[in-house]
């Protein structure tokens, strides 16, 4: 049975133009992500890995390519239905935080809920599955605390609850475990594993080889173009993790890591 492609990139391109010179970002990447795969992005500093995260989920603008999203041209778009597009389809995760002050935690996992017209669930539906969330990802305790009441790793794993409270098709995630210390990050791919294998799927950049090594594909980028893809397969609890960060760091090596 054929895999279902969710995410089609082709020939996608991203130029910058700083101090009258032209920089390629991206240069003709073409790749596939199939519903519930997991996929790192991997690269040097500057070889274009957020970019490719930013412009493949529509968050910044494509300079030509395409990028197919469960069928429809997201590069095409105009910003309004894309910005419809990103809030219905799509789950963001980032290294740095973002969420209002002014707003509890589960005020903040339910925000984007709350602006998705199209779902038509009440305001006690959409706090109920916030709920749900925050107890599948164990913080249902700091329902009501500020966000700087929490530590880091809960204020991650909220993030992933706002990530998914519109079921997204695909989540993109920035270096979010890239602030964290050892144990909150193990804790957070823990969480990320675990809506993987229920079936999202997942897109996100990291430095970090254990990271990477509980992904089923790596993507190596350098100066824009993807000189290498890793398949690891998907991770599972009984599998050896340091063998597979092994393994995905000899093949790093020899792409020149």
């Amino acid at each position: 049975m054929a895999t279902e492609t969710i995410l089609k990139v082709t020939d996608l391109c991203k130029t910058y133009i700083t101090n009258k010179k032209q920089n390629n970002a991206l240069k003709n990447v073409s790749f596939n992500i199939s519903k519930g795969d997991m996929v790192a992005i991997m690269g040097p500093s500057g070889s274009g890995k957020s970019t490719l995260l930013y412009t493949a989920s529509g968050m910044d603008d494509a300079t030509s390519g395409e990028v197919m999203l469960d069928g429809e041209n997201i590069a095409k778009l105009p910003k309004k239905k894309l910005a419809n597009v990103r809030l219905e389809k799509m789950g963001f995760i980032f290294q740095q935080m973002h969420m209002l002050k002014n707003l509890t935690i589960l005020d903040n996992i339910i925000l984007p809920a709350t602006e998705a017209k199209s779902k038509k669930r009440t305001r006690k539906q959409i706090t109920e599955q916030g709920q749900q969330l925050m107890k599948r990802m164990g913080i249902s305790e700091i329902a009501g605390n500020d966000i700087n009441e929490v530590s880091g790793g809960q204020l991650q794993r909220a993030c992933i609850c706002r990530s998914m409270i519109n079921d997204p098709q695909i989540i993109f995630a920035d270096e979010p475990t890239g602030a964290l210390n050892r144990s909150s990050s193990d804790e957070v791919m823990q969480m990320l594993t675990e809506l993987n294998r229920d079936g999202t799927t997942i897109m996100l950049v990291t430095h970090d080889s254990r990271v990477a090594a509980k992904c089923s594909k790596v993507m190596f980028i350098v100066d824009g173009v993807i000189k290498g893809e890793n398949e690891l397969g998907n991770y599972t609890d009984g599998m050896n993790i340091r063998d597979r960060e092994r393994s995905l760091n000899n093949w790093l090596m020899e792409m020149g890591w």
